[in-house]
């Protein structure tokens, strides 16, 4: 088995997009959720979120919008963009950070449009998930070290964006990569004429 790390923050709507192609990786490759904070990233870096440039906040979620429909994919933006999406973060770490986590998490943002941080959004998907205790959970000193420690090592990795995969250590970023990754895989010295 072959392992992908990858690195998610839900403020983007590309993880539920990309989560629609999911079934074009070969059944070999495992993927293993890694929320991270996105914005300490873009401080890290020092670069600008696409919400922080008027321009490219309308082309992102046109991009976004125009994806989700050519993959029949529900798609509806949070009536507040951006917004802290630490909690959504947090949740998937106390949930086990499974795929199937991640699905119910960016389906009740991005596939319905729900706030990503009021407290009544955040119970109602507490309960979708089976995480009666998700107030406690999401501010227990253990989650938050390991959302620290995931951003932490993506930064360390060289990740800037979201969603990225790191495959082999071979990064790939955005939902638009896939195919390229899928190369990869097919071909692991795909890159290796580069200098």
């Amino acid at each position: 088995m072959r392992q992908a790390d990858w690195y998610i923050d839900y403020v983007s709507p590309f993880p539920w997009i990309a989560l629609s192609r999911f079934d074009r990786l070969p059944p070999d490759v495992t993927v293993r959720p890694v929320p991270i904070v996105f914005s300490a990233t873009l401080k890290h870096w020092g670069h600008k979120g696409p919400a922080e440039i008027e321009e490219k906040r309308i082309q992102t979620f046109r991009m976004a919008q125009w994806t989700a429909n050519q993959r029949g994919l529900p798609f509806r933006i949070p009536a507040v963009h951006p917004f802290s999406s630490i909690a959504l973060s947090r949740m998937t770490i106390a949930c086990g950070s499974t795929l199937e986590t991640v699905r119910i998490i960016a389906a009740h943002v991005w596939g319905e449009g729900n706030a990503g941080d009021t407290p009544d959004s955040l119970a109602a998907l507490a309960e979708k998930l089976t995480l009666p205790d998700w107030q406690a959970r999401i501010t227990d000193p253990a989650i938050k070290d390991t959302l620290r420690a995931n951003t932490d090592a993506a930064i360390a990795r060289g990740v800037y964006g979201v969603p990225t995969f790191d495959l082999g250590g071979e990064l790939f970023w955005g939902d638009d990569t896939l195919p390229m990754m899928l190369d990869f895989l097919e071909n692991p010295a795909l890159f290796a004429g580069e200098g």
